[in-house]
Parts: structure tokens; sequence; C-alpha cells
């Protein structure tokens, strides 16, 4: 993928955060990558368990932000990202020390840093949130708490250990995109999500598609799939957020 931009450069940034109860001391400055596109409106993008620092998630903030995006990319695991050499053993115990308390916390925090920069420099201070597998499942609990303050749509790929009990209480459309053959993202979920959200939610289905494809996708089917889902996304974040700021 090539951005036709000269406006875009990434920078790693340090973001401070108020210490969140937890199982170990932490650092008081969370590690954030951010793409910035010199534009008025900021997404935030909630990476998988392999955390902001893995190629597929910077690759796909990236091109977020050539479509004209300022993006930041929080770092959900504070340094602790799940990898792909760990024992799959180990993985629900890894999972069970990232305490969705602690987690939710850092996303607002981002969240607050981010609309407060935007702020300053007399930017759009409504956001766009995207989250993929891990991040996905933490959007709906994002935008439920944030009642419409922060963010004005979000957009769920295939969202893992979705809470539905929280989408009457979400004020922004969402949407959901995933495939049919993901196990980890239920079809019928997403239906009833969209149904108890409203507010012109929509949902986006792929056939023959697994888990990760949009931003890993493994053979050039799925490449084909993937930049068609893409697509549906720069609309949906053009009307969402440019179109409504104007």
């Amino acid at each position: 993928m090539q951005c036709l931009s000269s406006r875009v450069n990434t920078t790693k940034l340090k973001v401070p955060r108020v210490q969140v109860k937890a199982e170990q001391e932490l650092d008081d400055e969370a590690c954030e990558l951010a793409v910035k596109n010199n534009n008025e409106t900021g997404v935030l993008l909630l990476s998988d368990v392999f955390g902001f620092e893995d190629s597929a998630t910077r690759d796909f903030a990236y091109r977020v932000a050539c479509n004209g995006y300022n993006v930041l990319v929080p770092d959900l695991f504070r340094g602790n990202p799940w990898s792909k050499h760990r024992p799959k053993d180990d993985y629900e115990n890894w999972r069970a020390k990232q305490s969705l308390e602690r987690v939710s916390a850092d996303i607002n925090l981002a969240a607050k840093w981010m609309v407060d920069e935007f702020i300053a420099a007399k930017m759009s201070k409504k956001l766009g949130i995207i989250g993929f597998c891990f991040g996905g499942g933490r959007i709906l609990e994002t935008l439920s708490q944030d009642q419409g303050s922060y963010f004005g749509t979000g957009a769920c790929f295939y969202g893992t250990r979705i809470n539905p009990s929280v989408a009457d209480s979400i004020n922004v459309p969402v949407l959901f995109i995933s495939g049919d053959k993901d196990p980890l993202c239920p079809v019928e979920l997403l239906h009833d999500l969209e149904k108890n959200i409203g507010r012109g939610s929509k949902v986006v289905v792929f056939e023959g598609r697994g888990h990760g494809f949009v931003h890993r996708p493994e053979s050039q089917e799925e490449d084909e799939d993937a930049d068609a889902a893409f697509s549906i996304l720069r609309n949906w974040l053009h009307d969402g957020l440019v179109v409504k700021k104007e």
C-alpha cells in the first residue's frame, strides 16, 4: 500500500496516565503509536492481542492516516502483549492478567488526551474509534461509557468476547465487519447488536472469511476482501466524522 500524502508521519509518544490498580507496579506513562496527518479529525485504533507495535496494526494505522485522519494507537497491554512465540496453553492465564477495568481506563485516558490536543489546536473534538479482535471487543464498552462525549462513530472488526448488555447504552452508530466462518465473533450476535444499538449501525459479513482477514490477510482472495472492507470503513468514517463535522 502506498500513501499519496507527504504530510503523514509516524511517531512514538508518551501519554501521562493515572495509576490504575493492578497486580504489579506499572510506569506512569503509556507508550503510544501516533500517525499524524495534520488534518482536523482523529481516530483511536484499538489493537488485537499482539499490541500496538505489531506490524499489521502499524500498517493499518498508517493506511487510515493516509485517508485523512490523525491516528492514535494506545498500548492496551502496558508493554506485555501476547506473542505468537508463547505456548498457546498460557493464553488464558495471560488474558486474565489484562484487567478490563485497567484497559478501559487507559482507553479513556488516551481518548481524553487526543481530544484535549485537538481542542488546543482548535480542531474537531469528535473522534472515531476502530478496534480489531480484542480491541473490537472493547469498543462497545468504551462507547457505552462515553455517551457521545468523545466519539462520533465506531467500527468493530470481528470483536471478541463482546459484552452485549452494554449495547442499549451506546449513543453513536457502529459498523460491524466480520466473516461468516469466524468462530470468535458470531454473526448472529452482531445482528443483535446492530438492532439494539440502532442509530444507523450496520453489519457487513464477508462470506467464507474467518478471523483477522482484514488486517492480516493470508491469501489473494482475503486481500481483495480486506480492500473491500477498508473501502467500507473509509466511507463510514467519512460519513460519520467528516460530513457531520461540516
